[in-house]
This record gives C-alpha cells, structure tokens and sequence, in this order.
C-alpha cells in the first residue's frame, strides 16, 4: 500500500509584496516626522540671558527670523531687509493663515530697534505667536 503525498506549489511560495509595502510606509513615516537641523540655527547668534527662561518646544510650522549683532536680519540663511521680510511672511501667512508662529533669535549685542521692527512686521502680517528667544542664566 502507497500512499501518495501531493505537495501544492501555491503554499509553497511567499508573496513579498505586502511585506515591501509595508517597509515603505514604515520608512515614509520616520522620513515625515524625522525632524532636520534647520539651516538658521547654524548661524552664531550669542543669545541674551534670562532667569525665566522656559524650554521652547519647536512647532513644525514656525519660522525663524534670525539677528545677528550688526541687526542683520536673516530668514532661512538668507539676509534680508525688513520690506523683503514683510513680503516672505505675508507669503507664509497666506499659505498658512491659522496656526503661523515665529521665532526671533537676536543676538544680544544688538540694538533693539530690529528686534521691535521684526516683532511689529509680525504684528503687521498677522502673525500673534511669535516669542523672542532667550538663554537661561546661570545660576548665582
């Protein structure tokens, strides 16, 4: 008495392709919500000090506006003036009307006059979030 055993090419074989799929989710979602060192923290910018100083979360839609200690003032890298700076956030503002926050990084060996002329073209394109970045002191 035989008995024949008859083996099944279907089971024998393994689809890879929900396996590739998958993987390339996985891979867009850390590429998503990886976040890259941003191109205006690069810049060297001594920060004032402040006893008060709370830790500042980074939002992904905030922009930083960065003045250096001749009160140049740059955004994304770039030196820009104040009418060029007012055009760029009006832009931002557009694409991006309820939620639009910035940050002002002024190096604290400049004068006051573009730290307040960057808040009010803030104030001026609507942008109401915007905070003054600051370095905690060290302790006495």
């Amino acid at each position: 008495m035989a008995i024949e055993i008859k083996r099944s090419t279907a089971a024998s074989t393994l689809s890879l392709t929900p396996l590739i799929d998958v993987v390339f989710l996985l891979l867009i979602f850390f590429l998503v919500t990886s976040e890259f060192e941003e191109e205006e923290r690069r810049l060297k910018i001594v920060l004032p000090e402040a006893t008060s100083a709370v830790p500042m979360t980074g939002k992904p839609r905030e922009i930083i506006i960065d003045i250096d200690e001749e009160g140049l003032i740059y955004l994304r890298g770039q030196t820009t003036d104040l009418g060029e700076l007012e055009q760029l956030l009006r832009a931002s503002v557009a694409n991006n009307p309820t939620n639009q926050t910035a940050v002002i990084r002024a190096d604290k060996a400049t004068a006051f006059q573009p730290v307040v002329s960057v808040m009010d073209i803030c104030n001026r394109t609507g942008i109401s979030d915007y905070s003054v970045t600051t370095q905690e002191a060290p302790q006495e």
